[in-house]
């Protein structure tokens, strides 16, 4: 598999139950929320903006993706606050590794470069250094519509914090539409 075929096999909501565990802290962040992703073409003005930040050549990249965040029942619009972008830069070698930038990290929120690979069975893993932490993202596909994801930070003294998180595709109001002109059809 490759980064893009990743993000188009990805593309739409997902409802996220996530479960944290920090070593350092009693604080819970386990929770649930909508994850919204959007494939972005090689040509968008997100993708170049971030390119142009991080001083890439634009035509090294693939295209790239929009991850936004929202708290599950809400109804208001996605916060841009809590949206990152990723652009691929597949390695010329072997599609199924390369690195990808990011306008925000996941640990830090400052933009940062992570490498990634995927095995044959499809488990992507994500390798990020930041400034002061790396973590390590581990994802797959259980189905189509259903993917788990397992991550880590690591802090100079050792794992800092493990999370997982099952999500599952939500169906679209078109998708229910349809099967209910079928129920009454």
């Amino acid at each position: 598999m490759s980064m893009m075929a990743f993000f188009r096999k990805s593309e739409g909501m997902w409802f996220s139950q996530r479960t944290v565990h920090r070593f350092d802290s009693a604080a819970d962040e386990s929770g649930e929320s909508n994850l919204i992703i959007s494939v972005l073409g090689k040509d968008d003005p997100r993708v170049l903006e971030i390119c142009e930040a991080q001083s890439t050549d634009p035509k090294l990249v693939s295209g790239g993706a929009s991850f936004q965040w929202q708290g599950n029942l809400s109804e208001k619009e996605p916060d841009p606050n809590y949206e990152a972008i990723l652009v691929d830069i597949p390695s010329p070698d072997d599609p199924r590794k390369g690195k990808f930038l990011r306008n925000k990290g996941y640990v830090e929120g400052i933009p940062v470069v992570g490498v990634y690979s995927f095995a044959a069975d499809g488990v992507m893993t994500i390798d990020t250094e930041y400034e002061r932490n790396q973590g390590r993202e581990r994802a797959w596909f259980i189905t189509d519509d259903f993917r788990v994801r397992v991550s880590t930070v690591q802090i100079m003294n050792g794992v800092n914090l493990m999370t997982y998180s099952s999500e599952r595709r939500c169906v679209s109001p078109e998708f229910l539409h349809r099967l209910m002109q079928r129920q009454y059809a």
